[in-house]
């Protein structure tokens, strides 16, 4: 695909081919924070470049976490940088080798415990939203919750009981909450299911989306009280906008060890009292915030610059 400068020169549009899990809020978030940065690069999700619908081999590929399509790129011959989105237990672990491809990891520079290794491995800082600020105006409540990896037991166990009582307490405290997930939303709406349907003649105050639906930064820019699970997505977002946040209770390994190394770094509220009054009040002092505390430079927010960088030179210059 190209199209004709005024001098009469061709000029090449190149194309940003972006892969991520839709159903794992931290690969579907960080994929979109990059992207935002993609500056002129055409960008598609196509997934099947050069196949019977006509769709041109994309110049470089950004693929978070989806490593068989990875490898599929490669093999076409296509650049690939292959972005590890979530957290991780171990997060020293050698990632196994992918020929070709450039890897880089999500890793906050703030967040303790090692880091990952292995040949040609990178960590990317904080992949932060592309807008910073939040609404003046701020209302309700965004709940955040991630069940990629979690135990079938744990995650119904967690929406069957503690998860409606929140939403009960969000509506009544902040008069509306818009629960965002990525997987298991049968789950979810199960248990939801008579919150989301609003008396005759009133405002629906329960909303349940799945986040490849939404803008999940900028629900967070509009709302007053952000409850979260532990992931990386939602630290980097309440971070980067010295935001409030409380965490939900920690489901599954990669969660609970995000938690702990969390803890040892900044302190946030935890939302397993639904009545206690702290978690519905807004901070009315930003200096308070708890992130102050972190030893985190302004650098480390250009994560998803860095990444976006790195796809416009190999979409340029290819290695």
């Amino acid at each position: 695909m190209s199209t004709t400068a005024r001098d009469g020169a061709v000029a090449t549009c190149h194309r940003l081919l972006l892969v991520s899990r839709n159903d794992e809020l931290d690969s579907l978030l960080a994929g979109r924070r990059i992207a935002a940065h993609a500056g002129d690069l055409h960008l598609t999700r196509a997934t099947c470049p050069d196949d019977e619908s006509g769709e041109p081999r994309p110049d470089v590929a950004l693929v978070c976490d989806d490593r068989d399509a990875a490898v599929r790129l490669l093999a076409l011959g296509v650049q690939v940088v292959h972005l590890r989105s979530g957290h991780e237990p171990d997060g020293a672990r050698a990632d196994e080798a992918m020929a070709g491809a450039l890897r880089r990891v999500h890793v906050p520079g703030w967040l303790p415990g090692p880091r990952p290794t292995g040949r040609d491995i990178r960590t990317t800082g904080t992949l932060a939203p592309v807008r910073l600020s939040r609404a003046r105006a701020r209302s309700g409540t965004l709940l955040l919750l991630s069940l990629w990896g979690v135990p079938e037991d744990e995650a119904t166990a967690f929406t069957d009981g503690p998860l409606r009582e929140l939403v009960r307490e969000a509506t009544r405290r902040t008069g509306r909450c818009d629960i965002v997930h990525d997987t298991a939303g049968p789950l979810v709406r199960a248990a939801l299911g008579p919150l989301t349907k609003p008396a005759t003649g009133t405002a629906v105050s329960v909303a349940v989306h799945r986040a490849d639906e939404v803008e999940v930064d900028a629900l967070h820019a509009g709302a007053e009280v952000f409850l979260a699970s532990p992931t990386l997505t939602a630290l980097t977002l309440a971070q980067a906008r010295r935001s409030p946040l409380s965490l939900l209770p920690a489901l599954g390994a990669a969660q609970r060890d995000l938690a702990e190394r969390t803890r040892t770094a900044v302190s946030l509220p935890q939302a397993t009292d639904p009545t206690a009054p702290e978690l519905w009040a807004p901070s009315q002092d930003p200096p308070a915030s708890p992130w102050r505390a972190l030893a985190a430079t302004s650098d480390d927010l250009r994560g998803a610059q860095r990444v976006a960088r790195t796809l416009r030179q190999l979409s340029f210059a290819p290695l």
